[in-house]
């Protein structure tokens, strides 16, 4: 017989008890934090035990579950004895002489009954794409080594800043089973990182982490623990005066180590960047800023890696199984079929930025671990006509930021050339300018401009200017300190430039020190390249580009800066799991918006090298970086379509030529000189090539010999002193070689130039270039280029030609001749749908 139902009045179940913890802000509470438990409201019951000593200037640092991971309860005697047994003094009470990280790792070992050294107190676990790049990375060595145990498998993470890479890594080594880890990088700036999520997090307890600066004799530790050692590149490939590895260093190249970490590659495009970057400097300064930045040795090491055919160990002499390179931006290793798709793992901003979204939408409420991440919006400006006459010249025929901003002097004397025409700038990007404001009035609109918008004000109380050179800096303080700029009085100028400014870090305490909080002061950061590189300094809410940059990785690697989260911790000091965010977005704010979208455009397409379309790469950056555009009378979103047409359009025909001149197009290394070499067809081919017979009959096999031979020579170099004939010998060998390829390139790369002239002569627009020039005009294509279908398919397959970049520059010259010719208000091809490229077909609109 059933049992009836019991109906009676059930008692709520009581809740589980939380483990508390806070500090008073006095000296007689200095360094203690008072650990107690309670099974109410935290901030209740802290409140309660104060209110009678009135005391209001505490903070609630914890509140945790005081449950076990079995479901059994511990209590706050539990974790006082624990501290206590660690060594951490009791000093009246509840009161414990210990910080939050102590009572933290107590915690986590209460609910494990695990024991961690030191403060091995962090124990999140790693979100979904962390775990992805891990999984991917794993499963790729693994099947490498199935193929050949003996092999070294190479894999890179396309991560930008913030993905976690440190820690990721880590998990990665801990996935492999790695008891011996090598983190070398050109940056020792960033060891902070590796040494904190190693001795912070639980996973990582007993391992031992090593570098110069720790201290600790690499001999003697625990063989049977894992070790991490960190390392940079000048440190590992210095050698003393007779070329021999620095003793100290001995011990590393005789470890078998399991896992190799390449930080911030790649070496030759950070090394560029960094040129870049400081070139606004004064010169003494700007060779301290990049030696301080990227390593004294960085032009000697780079020399050493950046040739064509190089692996790793041929200028690291060290063993290991398996490679990870990380980097932001990793343009040059993409574009250049370095990695193939199974080799990435990609982590972009359009990533990040659609995983916050995503779980905004997946679980409303929860706290989202990217939401302080802000959005950045791209907008550019069209300068009025008058001032556009005074710097509109050079290579492009546009807006020459550098030409407007020119300035004279030091310090208080430097002034600018065109001082009345910079005073106008002012003057509108605030909303002031008089001309401006009675057009705004005949058309009824008023754009956005930074410094009068009511919207963007809070995004500029703290922005970053980035001015062409010193001189231009201080004059842009000096003008704005003028008595009739009353506007400008109230932003603190703080100029992060020249000598007096300091070298590196050095330059960042002023800049602090004005900010403040960031709520009660208003500042404006002028810089011509301080401060653009490894530093955070989270009020910077926008970026105003007032100079010329050329590559996207610089563009980006300074507007990033202002994408560093502002947020506050238990902002009332209650609450230490509440997050409020002050910076929802960051703000770009250009004024040469050719020359911006042109970034932007390349910036999209070198994230996504493996799509076809550029278009869709475009598209998909534009989705989280929208683009608002002021062509002098309206303020308007543009899409992908309309941001390549102006960059690409609006580039002239001598940019575009740049792309069929571009060494990407065309591969030299040894290995696609042996292919050629050992193809007789292939050899016939070559020498078809306009001018290929001037450079001699052998000269791939000689190319070939001597970089053999000159590699024979550096590594007896390592090992031994060379003679000095050796070291002539070595010399002499290395600019021949050098000077060869560099001919071999140029050959191939005119041979590329006659393609965009066969492009234009062909009338056949939707088909793919490659069936133009094999199926549909073989002759057209032998009389314009001087080879047959079958040589250049036969250099194609032999990877002499890279594909994908042929398919970008195909399209950036159909993009150019529609685009050209609308502008006129012709239709190059009516009805036409889709655009052929090397070898795929993308839809036109």
């Amino acid at each position: 017989m059933s049992k009836p139902l019991d109906t009676s009045p059930q008692s709520p179940p009581s809740p589980p008890p939380h483990i508390y913890a806070y500090a008073i802000d006095d000296a007689a509470h200095a360094g203690l934090l008072k650990v107690g438990q309670t099974t109410r409201d935290v901030k209740q019951r802290v409140a309660e035990q104060l209110k009678t000593a009135a005391i209001k200037n505490y903070r609630i640092e914890l509140d945790e579950s005081a449950e076990r991971d079995d479901g059994a309860l511990f209590t706050d005697h539990d974790v006082r004895a624990a501290l206590a047994k660690k060594g951490f003094g009791k000093n009246a009470l509840e009161w414990m002489r210990c910080s939050v990280a102590d009572v933290q790792t107590v915690l986590v070992e209460l609910r494990t009954g695990q024991r961690f050294t030191g403060t091995h107190h962090l124990d999140f676990t790693m979100r979904r794409e962390q775990a992805e790049a891990v999984s991917k990375t794993h499963a790729y060595f693994h099947s490498i080594w199935q193929e050949d145990m003996h092999a070294v498998p190479r894999f890179l993470w396309n991560a930008k800043m913030r993905f976690g890479k440190t820690f990721t890594a880590y998990q990665l080594a801990r996935k492999l089973g790695a008891k011996r880890v090598l983190v070398v990088t050109f940056k020792p700036a960033v060891e902070d990182a590796w040494q904190t999520d190693l001795e912070s997090h639980v996973d990582f307890d007993g391992w031992q982490y090593l570098s110069r600066s720790s201290g600790s004799d690499p001999t003697q530790i625990d063989r049977r623990k894992p070790v991490v050692y960190f390392s940079s590149f000048q440190d590992l490939l210095g050698r003393d005066d007779a070329g021999n590895i620095k003793p100290k260093n001995e011990w590393l190249h005789t470890v078998n180590w399991d896992l190799v970490v390449f930080d911030e590659y790649h070496f030759g495009a950070w090394r560029d960047t960094a040129k870049e970057l400081f070139e606004g400097e004064e010169n003494t300064v700007a060779l301290k800023e990049t030696r301080l930045e990227y390593g004294r040795d960085l032009g000697d090491v780079n020399e050493d890696i950046s040739e064509l055919s190089a692996k790793e160990a041929e200028f690291l002499p060290i063993t290991t199984s398996a490679y990870l390179y990380l980097s932001g931006t990793p343009f040059r290793a993409l574009a250049t079929g370095e990695f193939i798709e199974e080799q990435i793992f990609n982590w972009t901003y359009t990533d990040e930025q659609r995983a916050k979204e995503d779980f905004a939408t997946r679980r409303p409420g929860k706290p989202n671990p990217y939401a302080a991440l802000p959005q950045m919006r791209l907008l550019t400006y069209q300068m009025p006509d008058e001032l556009l006459a005074i710097a509109s010249a050079g290579e492009f025929n546009e807006f020459d930021l550098n030409a407007f901003f020119e300035a004279t002097g030091r310090g208080a004397q430097a002034q600018f050339k065109h001082k009345d025409d910079v005073q106008k700038w002012l003057d509108i990007i605030r909303g002031g300018y008089a001309l401006k404001s009675v057009e705004y009035l005949k058309t009824g609109t008023r754009p956005p401009f930074p410094y009068s918008d009511v919207r963007l004000l809070p995004y500029l109380q703290h922005s970053f200017w980035f001015l062409p050179n010193v001189a231009a800096c201080y004059a842009m303080a000096n003008l704005m300190a003028e008595k009739h700029n009353t506007f400008w009085h109230d932003y603190e100028m703080v100029v992060t430039a020249g000598s007096s400014a300091g070298i590196g870090l050095n330059a960042l305490p002023p800049v602090r020190k004005a900010i403040g909080s960031g709520f009660e002061t208003k500042t404006i950061t002028l810089s011509c390249g301080k401060l653009t590189t490894g530093v955070t300094v989270p009020q910077w809410s926008s970026i105003l580009m007032l100079r010329n940059l050329k590559s996207p990785e610089t563009y980006f690697q300074a507007a990033f800066r202002v994408q560093s989260p502002w947020s506050i911790k238990n902002p009332n000091g209650d609450n230490p799991h509440e997050e409020e965010i002050l910076k929802p977005a960051c703000f770009v704010f250009d004024f040469a918006p050719t020359r911006a979208l042109r970034q932007l455009s390349e910036y999209g397409i070198g994230l996504s090298p493996s799509e076809p379309n550029p278009e869709n790469a475009v598209k998909d950056l534009v989705s989280f970086l929208p683009v608002l555009a002021y062509d002098g009378a309206n303020m308007t979103q543009i899409d992908a379509g309309g941001i390549l047409d102006i960059a690409m359009a609006g580039t002239s025909a001598t940019l575009l030529a740049r792309k069929w001149e571009s060494a990407l197009l065309v591969n030299v290394d040894n290995d696609t000189l042996r292919r050629i070499l050992d193809n007789p067809e292939a050899m016939a081919a070559v020498g078809r090539i306009e001018g290929w017979r001037a450079l001699g009959d052998n000269i791939i096999e000689t190319i070939i010999n001597k970089s053999g031979k000159v590699k024979e020579l550096k590594n007896k170099a390592k090992k031994t002193d060379l003679t000095g004939t050796e070291k002539k010998e070595l010399s002499d060998e290395e600019k021949e070689y050098k000077s060869k390829r560099k001919l071999v390139q140029e050959k191939l790369i005119k041979f590329a130039t006659r393609i965009p002239a066969f492009m234009y002569l062909t009338d056949f627009r939707e088909n793919t270039l490659q069936d133009v020039i094999t199926k549909l005009e073989p002759d057209l294509f032998l009389t314009v280029t001087g080879l047959t279908v079958k040589d250049f398919h036969l250099l194609v397959q032999l990877k002499v030609f890279n594909t994908e970049q042929m398919n970008q520059a195909v399209f950036a010259f159909r993009r150019y001749e529609d685009a050209s010719l609308r502008y006129t208000g012709i239709d190059s091809h009516p009805g036409l749908t889709h655009y052929g490229l090397y070898d795929t077909v993308v839809a036109r609109e």
